[in-house]
């Protein structure tokens, strides 16, 4: 099950920095994850300084 990113995302772009397999980009108002890209590995949940990420 891939990640999301609520409304509640300040667009820091924190969670695609520490992204391993480059799932998350830009995608204007709030960052975006590709749920056939992302591997499940948390690492942008844990990383997001809002708590806007979580299973999907």
């Amino acid at each position: 099950m891939a990640y999301k990113i609520s409304e509640g995302c300040i667009s820091c772009g924190a969670c695609a920095a520490d992204c391993p397999v480059d799932a998350i980009s830009d995608g204007g108002e709030r960052y975006v994850i590709d749920a056939d890209t992302c591997i499940d590995c948390g690492a942008c949940a844990s990383t997001c300084p809002v708590e806007a990420i979580s299973e999907a």
